[in-house]
């Protein structure tokens, strides 16, 4: 039987040929949601076929939609604003597309073929992940199983910084005061650990470069820096490593092995995961293959100080370093090798980056080398640039005093919703004292282990955070308040959680299998407004699923599933369900609401929400 959506589109198509008697080829049908300044469900713009028509806008529309209205049964009316045909489609077309939806998972089974290969986290070696790490992981695994759920197949891989100046600085620092100071002994994380040290090669080196500006004046401070014997110990450390020094190296592999096993629970702890890793070390020596390749041809430039470079002032920018006189490789350098291998492991139909939007100008670069050095398939990278996170204040500084570390970060989170839920308990038990309800409220505290009402809290916190990052456009800064972003009420993770709760609740009350289909006719049925609004939300969601993979922006899902709550939310409040005594009625209303719980669970997974049973 064919579907009401099809007949719309097959008898446009019609309306077409028989008005205007259009042949093959002419433009594509497209409706679109009604704007709210207008009366309709679905518009038709009406301009591509004015062409064809040879009549004004106007006119055009007001032909399709009388033909429409004269051959559809589904169609109620129409109206035409200038260029815009807005229909208004009767009960039976929405209630059936309901039907045909709730029967299909609008999540796909990632297809066969060439992948997209997203590329997040990748960290230094030097220091724990930071909240700008948060926000770039969070990203990074949404959009991935966003295009998985697009029926995409998609390949998470993280590259880990293991290798440089940076990583010598934290070496020499633990050689020169760290007196064989382990995670162990210390009793810290590794990833902490080193990047302790980090922090005291810095503060060493700020001393060293202020002695030498006092005797040097009108020296820049990031040359005082480079002059400094520390800075000079650190360059030699990184030559020797590129040398493959003994001492060297298996210092290395140690402090490198302490910073993995502290990223492992950090990354664990978030819930994300990666389908492949790459390390620094492996890809910079096929990164200095390519550059020497493009040396002998004479693609690039050798400068009589050694150094190797990539001229691009032809194409409007500068001159870029690919190896340092000492023959050093530098980011670009490995950013190259790591693309090529990349490409070789996956074949990718697009290699996405995701990182800061202060790195825009690097990916320009690379695409820009890889092209010079013959690589056409660098124009399949993309760089999912995103902005940076701010905070109001000062509060849950690291125990470094300069970032906001993940691990402290989560643990505050979750402590945050304890006390938001406590908070919250405490007040409907005093609102309700002696009275059936706080019992009742009391009960349904008890029915929860305290382990359960710990995982809550850590889900609760959790989700806070992921949903507080992920709902802001990625390309725009954000400021991240901890406790706004815990408020049940606002546009959060923890009010689309409760709402989730809700849901499961009220389908647990109503005597059903909460994950058994609700069966219903939609025989008799007149929607009421607030049941056609939240119907017409829950049918958006394929939609906004697919613009969200298009457009990378896990910000689409999470908006969307805010304004479906709140119209779950107000359906609830103003129309009966577990009282309606009419059966027909009682079961179509529970399954919008069976429904609608799918809805927000399945979006959440995407963001990597947990969707509570119950709270």
């Amino acid at each position: 039987m064919e579907s009401s959506e099809t007949l719309l589109n097959r008898l446009c198509q019609q309306a077409l040929q028989e008005l205007f008697e259009a042949g093959p080829g002419f433009p594509s049908i497209q409706f679109q949601k009604t704007d709210r300044k207008f009366e309709g469900d679905l518009t038709l713009v009406v301009f591509p076929f004015v062409k064809l028509s040879r009549k004004k806008p106007e006119e055009t529309g007001a032909l399709i939609g009388e033909y429409l209205q004269s051959h559809c049964p589904f169609i109620e009316k129409y109206n035409v604003v200038k260029g815009f045909l807005n229909l208004s489609l009767k009960d039976g077309f929405w209630l059936e597309r309901f039907l045909s939806l709730r029967l299909s998972d609008p999540h796909k089974v990632p297809g066969e073929g060439q992948p997209v290969v997203v590329e997040y986290s990748s960290p230094n070696t030097n220091k724990p992940l930071h909240l700008g790490h948060v926000r770039n992981i969070l990203l990074g695994w949404s959009v991935a199983e966003i295009l998985k759920a697009n029926g995409i197949p998609a390949r998470k891989v993280n590259l880990v910084n293991d290798r440089g100046i940076h990583i010598c600085k934290s070496m020499l620092a633990w050689l020169k005061w760290g007196e064989g100071e382990t995670p162990a002994s210390a009793g810290m994380k590794g990833d902490h650990l080193v990047g302790k040290y980090y922090v005291v090669f810095s503060n060493h080196l700020k001393e060293q470069a202020q002695e030498i500006l006092q005797q040097n004046p009108g020296m820049e401070k990031e040359e005082a820096e480079r002059q400094t014997p520390l800075m000079t110990e650190a360059q030699s450390m990184l030559k020797k490593w590129e040398d493959g020094d003994p001492e060297i190296r298996a210092l290395w592999n140690t402090m490198n092995g302490w910073v993995y096993e502290g990223f492992d629970e950090t990354y664990r702890k978030l819930g994300v995961d990666f389908d492949k890793i790459y390390y620094e070390s492996d890809t910079y020596l096929l990164g200095k293959e390519m550059v020497k390749e493009g040396l002998d041809k004479g693609i690039l430039v050798q400068k009589p100080d050694g150094s190797v470079w990539a001229d691009l002032r032809d194409e409007g920018l500068d001159e870029k370093l690919l190896l340092r006189k000492d023959g050093t490789s530098v980011y670009m350098t490995q950013d190259l090798g790591t693309a090529r291998l990349r490409q070789k492991d996956f074949d990718a139909r697009q290699l996405v980056y995701v990182v800061g939007n202060e790195q825009n100008y690097h990916f320009d670069v690379l695409k820009r080398v890889l092209r010079k050095l013959g690589y056409g398939w660098g124009e399949k990278i993309t760089h999912l640039s995103y902005g940076m996170v701010e905070l109001p204040d000062g509060k849950m500084k690291s125990r470094e005093g300069t970032v906001v570390d993940a691990d402290d970060l989560m643990e505050r989170m979750q402590q945050t919703a304890r006390e938001t839920s406590e908070e919250i308990r405490k007040k409907k038990e005093s609102n309700t004292a002696g009275t059936a309800a706080s019992a009742n409220a009391q009960a349904n505290a008890e029915s929860q282990s305290p382990e359960e009402l710990e995982q809550l809290y850590f889900d609760l916190g959790l989700g806070a955070l992921k949903y507080f990052i992920l709902k802001v456009d990625p390309v725009k800064n954000m400021l991240f308040n901890p406790k706004e972003s815990i408020d049940f009420n606002g546009n959060t993770g923890p009010f689309l959680q409760y709402t989730h709760a809700r849901i499961r609740s009220l389908m647990r009350k109503s005597g059903n299998d909460p994950d058994a289909l609700v069966p219903f006719s939609p025989e008799g049925i007149t929607l009421l407004p607030r049941e056609k609004a939240l119907l017409l939300a829950l049918l958006s969601y394929p939609g906004i699923l697919a613009q969200a993979g298009e457009q990378f922006s896990p910000a689409l899902i999470a908006n969307y599933l805010y304004e479906t709550a709140k119209e779950f939310n107000g359906f609830y409040q103003e129309t009966p369900v577990l009282k309606e005594e009419n059966p027909a009625l009682k079961a179509f209303r529970l399954s919008l609401v069976q429904y609608t719980g799918a809805i927000l669970k399945k979006g959440l997974s995407l963001l990597g929400i947990k969707a509570p049973e119950k709270m």
